[in-house]
C-alpha cells in the first residue's frame, strides 16, 4: 500500500497529452503530492514553478524539446531532480538511454497505479 506524501512535495508532470496530464495529476493527488502540469518541455523550462519540483514524471514524445533532452537539460542544472518517464511509445533502446542517463524509473502506458506511486516515493526518499 503506498503512503500519503507530505504536502512539501511537488511532483511536476510534463506532457503534451491533457488526458495524461488530468489522470496523472488525479492520481498523485489522491496520495497528498502538490501537482504541476505543463504540456511541453519548455513550458516547464520556462516556468518559476518548475524550481520547486520534487520529481518530475516526463513524457518522451513532446513537441519541439523532447523528453531526453529535457533530461539532459535538467541534469546539468544546480539541482538536478529525480526523473520518471512515462509514454505510450514502446521502444526499450530509449528506455535504456532514460534510465542510463539517471532517470529513477520508466513506465509504458497503460501502467500499474500502485508500481507508479511507490516509484515516485522512491525517487523522493
Amino acid at each position: 500500500m503506498t503512503q500519503n506524501a507530505p504536502e512539501a512535495w511537488v511532483v511536476s508532470i510534463v506532457d503534451d497529452d491533457e488526458a495524461v496530464r488530468k489522470a496523472l495529476g488525479n492520481l498523485l493527488e489522491s496520495v497528498g503530492f502538490s501537482v504541476e502540469t505543463f504540456s511541453s518541455a519548455e513550458q516547464d523550462v520556462d516556468s518559476a514553478r518548475s524550481n520547486k519540483s520534487s520529481c518530475l514524471i516526463l513524457d518522451i514524445h513532446l513537441p519541439r524539446m523532447n523528453g531526453l533532452e529535457l533530461q539532459r537539460r535538467l541534469s546539468d542544472g544546480e539541482n538536478p531532480v529525480p526523473i520518471i518517464f512515462v509514454t505510450a511509445h514502446t521502444d526499450d533502446s530509449v528506455r535504456e538511454r532514460a534510465l542510463r542517463a539517471g532517470a529513477v524509473g520508466f513506465f509504458y502506458n497503460p501502467f500499474n497505479s500502485e508500481a507508479l506511486l511507490e516509484a515516485v516515493h522512491s525517487a523522493l526518499r
